[in-house]
């Protein structure tokens, strides 16, 4: 509950940070850590089969919000925006951690689980916040009390999950035994119908109890694994080669990526932009019902998605030009008219916008991967998007750059979005010609 009141409990005197602290020196932390982190904890989670980064999650997040209670300082609120950061990076061993654990028939229902679980999740916390604040008159204080508790309870149950024998890419059944058992599935329901027997169990299904007694079989074991990695290593990138070579899911990946930047760099400082339209401390603000219609409407928005039937091969580059348009509009009138219930509404439209775009772009860069590969285009498509955040945070937000205002800096991402837009017109208007005239082609051949 007391994320949406961040940046006002920073800048409460209680912690003695200025607004330029606040902005240009301790939230650009994250972006960075979060990058740094991203491509190791990725290895990590697959090499340590999900639990084990599970708990670092919950443990960063305890050591988050409890820096948030008692730390002092600027270097002690950095040193927490890290430990967020490591928080975040961690996130894809929750999301991945269910696949490990459930026959490949139920991945689309625990991935729908696994959303809405968080959806609802930070609904909840949002709206309680708000009224804990408006209606009870609770301190800020307190609701990150609550939010320590939160996160240390679910530091306690990862204790209890069960520990996966198996990974996607370390701890793995061979490829082509891998295809052999999704030829098992049933095309008629998409239910597994049979096992196969046959596959073996290849290296890293070991039981983890038979440890060599002498230190030449330690060696070798150390030999082998370093032989697994350099493995693994190299088939990711043999997999990034053939997926990146197709040119719609290439297409999807890059607005994925440039649009991803974009949107972390707005709803991190949006705060801020509140901040300065009308100080907290002067009135009475709303930014837990903000983020809870923005996150309710989006979820509602991401349903009826997927029942829009539509060419995405055709019109999907003029789609996400014109959806582009509309974020940079908004964010555009979120910067430029100060009223604060223009900016919440504003906001709104740009977040319902992007949970849109990002669930359709995610339909179709899925329909173009077997399951094996979506961890590794998801991952790909988010380290590019955080390492433009990055650049995009040290020339514009941090101190040692530009250091520039919040509303200076919400223009630029207006026009970042506009660039965007401007970009996929034209490959679209390209691709439709190209559509076109191939269809001419094979008419006059006909």
């Amino acid at each position: 509950p007391s994320e949406p009141f961040l940046t006002r409990y920073l800048l409460e005197p209680h912690k003695n940070l200025t607004q330029s602290q606040v902005f240009n020196e301790i939230y650009p932390v994250w972006t960075y850590s979060y990058l740094v982190l991203l491509f190791p904890v990725f290895l990590a989670t697959d090499y340590l089969r999900y639990k084990p980064v599970v708990l670092l999650q919950g443990l960063s997040f305890i050591v988050t919000w409890f820096m948030l209670l008692y730390a002092q300082g600027l270097l002690a609120i950095q040193f927490l925006e890290f430990f967020y950061g490591v928080g975040t990076a961690t996130d894809i061993a929750y999301y991945s951690y269910i696949y490990s654990v459930v026959d490949l028939n139920l991945y689309q229902k625990v991935t729908s689980y696994c959303r809405s679980a968080t959806l609802v999740g930070y609904t909840v916390g949002s709206v309680s916040g708000q009224l804990l604040v408006s209606l009870a008159g609770w301190s800020l204080f307190s609701l990150n009390v609550i939010s320590l508790t939160c996160v240390s309870i679910a530091f306690g149950m990862a204790w209890f999950l069960p520990m996966p024998q198996k990974s996607l890419f370390f701890h793995h059944v061979s490829r082509q035994q891998c295809s052999r058992e999704m030829k098992v599935i049933d095309c008629k329901n998409g239910s597994a119908v049979q096992d196969c027997p046959d596959i073996q169990r290849t290296q890293g299904w070991e039981d983890e109890t038979k440890i060599p007694l002498n230190e030449k079989g330690q060696s070798s074991q150390k030999q082998e694994q370093k032989v697994e990695i350099s493995k693994v290593l190299r088939e990711l990138w043999e997999d990034f080669l053939q997926c990146y070579s197709s040119r719609p899911l290439l297409c999807w990946s890059v607005w994925w990526a440039l649009s991803t930047c974009g949107y972390f760099q707005v709803i991190n400082y949006a705060q801020g932009l509140w901040e300065m339209v009308l100080p907290s401390h002067s009135s009475e603000i709303y930014n837990g019902a903000v983020e809870a219609v923005s996150t309710l409407l989006g979820a509602v928005t991401v349903v009826v998605v997927g029942h829009i039937k539509t060419s995405w091969a055709t019109w999907g580059e003029v789609a996400l030009a014109l959806f582009s348009f509309l974020i940079a509009a908004a964010v555009y009138i979120m910067d430029t008219v100060h009223n604060i219930w223009v900016c919440y509404a504003s906001y709104v439209v740009f977040r319902i916008i992007y949970m849109l775009l990002i669930t359709i772009a995610t339909f179709q860069i899925a329909t173009n991967l077997s399951v094996e590969r979506y961890a590794l285009v998801f991952g790909v498509n988010t380290f590019i998007a955080l390492a433009l955040q990055t650049l995009l945070t040290l020339i514009v937000v941090d101190a040692s750059g530009l250091g520039l205002d919040i509303f200076t800096q919400f223009m630029i991402y207006a026009s970042y979005f506009a660039a965007i837009s401007l970009l996929f017109l034209g490959s679209g208007i390209y691709s439709i010609i190209r559509t076109y005239r191939r269809r001419e082609q094979v008419q006059s051949r006909s």
